[in-house]
């Protein structure tokens, strides 16, 4: 026992080693315009302050400081926290205070005394009632010959490392869910705003076509058309408006407040700036960093120290302990040093038949070790393939936005070059209307895009583990 003292039984954990890929592009596919590549990944402050918007800033703390989701993870964390310390506990010294009063009878004929005569040297030990009063201490120390305490102790901190780390997830996860209604907040009220402009333009095609229709100009089928496409146009505003507000109440949910408490600013898609450059972290440095990942390995970590606990109860647990009392039969006499009295003892306990049952938990917790392996190597593939889909989507939100560009550019020297003409009385005014209506349409397309280029990098900026902590005032 005193060698087997000197090892822990069951596996060591090791942290998987980190991927030898060096980037996240499929063969084939070209990097993203203005991504970098960084094994460091750095921004100024909190990934979000690199879109530039004050407001923006103020709501994300205020969610990260009030969100009962981040506050239902802070505590989760100071469970385990205690758990962990408790555990820590258990392997040290263990000792306990008591004390008592007892009523017995003591019955001599149990010791063969029954019927002696007053001349006995046991007559003293006749059957009588008395009171017991004792105060002591009970000390117990495990040797934990095999490390099934330590082992557990182990565990204790992987689950307490996974519940900081699923922290962490929790304040990333969030703060990109704000972002995300933030943009959407500022999408919709774009949308609509454009909108607004083809629906005046529709209205005042409306008039011309009546004017016409009455002058004998136009068909009473032109006008009808007209109207038709104005009611498609005011048909399509309560589908934004229900963005807007949904988003609005989305925001007002993260920041920990009720609809009816909580108004978020009315964000607009110039409020924020696309950051001139991306810096993404390698994949041999993203495994060490996105919470997702670490918790996966806290959860492999619990999972192999669970083996060895399983392991080490095949074994004998060795135990010492001492008892200590001051003992009277009145209550005034029990602090008199003629009342110690002590014991001291080791006890082994070995498991001899049990049909099995700790073998087949060790294979139990063995399988679950292998599945939490499993499940790792799955968190790391799933955030390597999100990382990847950010940078395609980046690249093709680049591509769209470089077209509608052109298209707005088009669109934008028709309408002039048509009301030109029109001024010279070259063009009529609803010309002039329908060329700035679809002027307007491709503008709504364009702020589409753009808001479409914002949400994708908040995606890549929450795939990548950016970093989400608010510096502490000093």
């Amino acid at each position: 026992m005193a060698l087997a003292g000197c090892t822990t039984v069951g596996p060591q954990f090791a942290p998987p080693p980190a991927p030898s890929v060096a980037g996240y592009a499929m063969a084939g596919e070209t990097p993203s315009p203005g991504v970098r590549l960084d094994p460091e990944q750095r921004v100024a402050g909190p990934w979000w302050r690199a879109f530039g918007s004050e407001a923006l800033d103020q709501v994300v703390r205020q969610a990260l400081a009030d969100s009962p989701g981040v506050a239902e993870a802070v505590a989760t964390l100071e469970r385990y926290d205690a758990s962990e310390q408790a555990a820590a506990a258990d392997l040290g010294l263990q000792a306990e205070a008591t004390s008592d009063a007892q009523r017995q009878k003591f019955n001599s004929k149990a010791f063969g005394i029954s019927g002696a005569s007053s001349t006995s040297p046991f007559s003293g030990f006749r059957s009588r009632t008395f009171n017991l009063f004792s105060l002591g201490a009970n000390v117990h120390y495990d040797l934990d010959v095999f490390g099934r305490g330590r082992r557990g102790a182990e565990q204790a901190s992987a689950l307490r490392e996974r519940a900081a780390r699923q922290a962490d997830a929790a304040y990333l996860t969030l703060s990109g869910q704000v972002v995300l209604e933030a943009v959407r907040v500022a999408a919709a009220r774009a949308q609509m705003r454009l909108l607004n402009q083809i629906l005046d333009d529709d209205r005042r095609l409306l008039d011309l076509a009546r004017q016409a229709e009455t002058l004998g100009g136009i068909p009473r089928t032109t006008r009808t058309l007209v109207e038709i496409q104005l009611a498609e146009d005011e048909a399509t505003m309560p589908a934004l408006q229900r963005q807007y507000d949904a988003a609005r109440h989305r925001l007002a949910l993260l920041v920990g407040k009720s609809p009816a408490e909580w108004s978020p600013p009315d964000f607009d898609l110039a409020d924020f700036k696309v950051p001139p450059e991306i810096p993404v972290t390698l994949p041999s440095r993203l495994v060490r960093q996105r919470p997702d990942i670490l918790t996966a390995e806290a959860n492999l970590h619990a999972a192999v120290a669970a083996v060895g606990v399983a392991t080490a109860e095949q074994y004998p647990d060795v135990r010492l302990s001492a008892r200590g009392a001051l003992s009277a039969l009145t209550p005034g006499d029990v602090i008199s040093t003629d009342s110690t009295g002590f014991t001291l003892f080791s006890g082994i306990t070995a498991p001899l038949f049990d049909g099995g049952a700790r073998k087949a938990r060790t294979r139990v917790a063995e399988a679950e070790a292998r599945a939490a392996l499993a499940r790792y190597r799955q968190t790391v593939l799933e955030a390597f393939t999100q990382v990847s889909d950010a940078l395609a989507a980046l690249q093709t939100d680049n591509r769209r936005l470089a077209a509608l560009q052109r298209a707005v550019a088009a669109s934008q020297s028709e309408a002039d070059d048509i009301l030109a003409a029109a001024r010279l009385g070259g063009a009529t005014a609803q010309r002039v209307i329908e060329t700035r209506r679809e002027l307007v349409r491709v503008r709504r397309a364009l702020a589409e895009a753009e808001a479409q280029r914002l949400s994708d990098i908040v995606t890549l900026f929450a795939a990548s583990a950016a970093d989400w902590r608010v510096p502490q005032a000093s």
